[in-house]
């Protein structure tokens, strides 16, 4: 089975069908998205078309990579584009096999059931404890080869900590992906390719000195061949490429004399399912300066590092860290480097609004909390030069520190009305989501507003849209705190005087001057009002 010519990847038709495509297919115009039967599946999916594409890509210039965008390349096309690296995609045999270990013999290692490749799938501490209570063991004990392939990406793509010398991924454990979308209704092609850097670029100021085709597969050699015993893989051992196709995990499937049966992930009828898998640590370990194309990163002293999902989920109060290099008093954070090239090289070259696809699992160490996912629109800001998104920035940013101080005034408010002495390990995340999901169409109608009057180069009253954000977001945190997390229990069960403390307490600070500093609001002056005259202690002389 070779993963470039076998048809292995659901996708969805735009007559709503579906079926299993090879790569030189992705092009399709009948071809909408990709469509797994699990979402961290269709991310990886998505990764792993973007990754084939960037690496084999012969387009150099901006004109070029336009003109596919417009007329994608037919099957034929892709089929050359990808040739030349055919033999690194053999997913079975004897030989080298795509993101498995070149050496892993079956005498070494040690044999696990097929089901724990998947992230969520519960770890030995788990099944140990009896603590499977809402994923189950047991629920996937073989798969068929094409899923088995999704799931053996999927893990090297999300690597979390899995033990002594089992490693985390390039990017860490349970990394956040972002991903550019081109406008609705468009094929699976145009939301691919506005994610791969022309040539030129994606090369640009990088040593390509490493051109053997393991430094950018891997699993084509033993790991010495880029990592010694006990060592470090950084960015300057290998192609820039590699970063697509890290393998920081040891495996090979156990994929020979596999009985026929039903999948357990896609439920489909398979003349061989794979049951079982090999593994043993020590795989490459991945330091330095990467910097993934597809993910956001952070400033620590330690240098950059890839954003991870965290609880709460994915909404608006991410949309300025994800789409626009961001700083502020607590961290500096970049975006993607595939949403910089976009905003940076392309702007009014793509039609249609784009938006941005952001996922990832959050991790607890090893284990899997959940899975997040959100699309956040772009509107106009890929037709905005770089001096208007800094104006936008700043705008957007007083919208945001504004909104998380008042909702951390409403959780303050709430966790004083609810108990005398609020316990430490309590969660009040419903408190935070129930306030950023009702302040979100605010944001999105407002933020949509400022980007087309600034790109159109029309007046934008700020001091009136951020009155009008004030008073939503007072609106909205007393209405939650009255009507759906303090007023609704039973009255034998509330205290009366806990409870206005705690109301006043919030008005007061949804009314003070720290959130109307924060929105650029004077505290003495109404929008549109005229600033009353200073008088002086003397009068002013006339000049002669």
């Amino acid at each position: 089975m070779n993963l470039l010519t076998e048809p292995w990847m659901p996708v969805r038709r735009r007559d709503g069908g579906r079926e299993w495509v090879a790569p030189p297919q992705l092009a399709r115009p009948d071809i909408l998205a990709f469509d797994a039967d699990r979402a961290d599946f269709n991310g990886a999916l998505a990764q792993f078309a973007i990754g084939l594409l960037q690496t084999t890509t012969p387009i150099e210039r901006h004109p070029e990579w336009r003109a596919l965008l417009a007329a994608p390349p037919d099957e034929q096309t892709l089929a050359q584009w990808f040739e030349p690296v055919r033999a690194a995609f053999e997913f079975d045999g004897d030989g080298a096999r795509f993101m498995q270990d070149f050496r892993l013999a079956a005498d070494e290692g040690t044999t696990v059931d097929i089901g724990t490749l998947l992230i969520d799938a519960p770890g030995e501490q788990t099944l140990k404890n009896n603590a499977d209570h809402f994923v189950k063991r047991d629920g996937v004990t073989r798969t068929c080869p094409r899923c088995a392939a999704t799931a053996l990406f999927t893990l090297q793509l999300n690597a979390p900590a899995g033990g002594a010398g089992h490693r985390t991924g390039l990017r860490g454990g349970g990394p956040l992906t972002t991903l550019l979308l081109a406008s609705d209704g468009s094929s699976l092609w145009a939301h691919l390719w506005v994610n791969v850097i022309e040539r030129d670029r994606f090369l640009a100021d990088t040593a390509t000195k490493h051109t053997a085709p393991e430094a950018t597969f891997p699993w084509l050699a033993p790991i010495s061949a880029i990592q010694k015993d006990g060592g470090e893989t950084s960015p300057a051992r290998v192609h820039p490429a590699h970063v697509f196709w890290a393998m920081p995990r040891r495996i090979r499937l156990n994929a020979s004399q596999a009985p026929s049966g039903p999948c357990d992930i896609c439920g489909g009828a398979s003349s061989s399912v794979i049951r079982a898998y090999r593994t043993r640590n020590h795989g490459l370990n991945y330091k330095g300066a990467w910097n993934h194309p597809l993910s956001p990163y952070y400033e620590t002293k330690e240098g950059w590092l890839p954003i991870h999902p965290q609880p709460g989920g994915l909404g608006y109060r991410h949309w300025l860290p994800l789409l626009v290099d961001h700083s502020n008093e607590r961290k500096k954070q970049r975006r993607a480097r595939v949403v910089e090239h976009f905003l940076t090289y392309r702007t009014r070259t793509v039609p249609g609004a784009l938006r941005l696809w952001a996922f990832g699992f959050d991790m607890d160490n090893m284990k899997a909390r959940c899975w997040y996912e959100a699309t956040l629109p772009l509107y106009g800001l890929g037709d905005c030069d770089a001096s208007t998104q800094r104006r936008i920035e700043a705008e957007v940013t007083r919208w945001l520190k504004g909104a998380e101080l008042a909702g951390g005034l409403l959780r303050g408010a709430v966790k004083d009305a609810w108990f005398k002495e609020a316990p430490s390990k309590a969660d009040y995340s419903a408190i935070d989501a129930a306030f950023w999901s009702r302040t979100e169409p605010r944001f999105y109608a407002q933020i949509e507003r400022l980007i087309e009057n600034m790109r159109c180069g029309r007046d934008f009253d700020g001091n009136v849209v951020n009155l009008g954000w004030l008073r939503h977001l007072q609106a909205v945190a007393t209405r939650l705190f009255d009507h759906e997390f303090v007023g609704t229990g039973p009255v034998e069960q509330e205290q009366p005087r806990r409870i206005a403390e705690a109301y006043q307490q919030l008005q007061r600070g949804l009314h003070g001057p720290k959130l109307r500093e924060m929105l650029g609001l004077r505290s003495d002056q109404e929008p549109g009002a005229q600033p009353k005259p200073k008088r002086s202690a003397k009068p002013m002389k006339e000049a002669p």
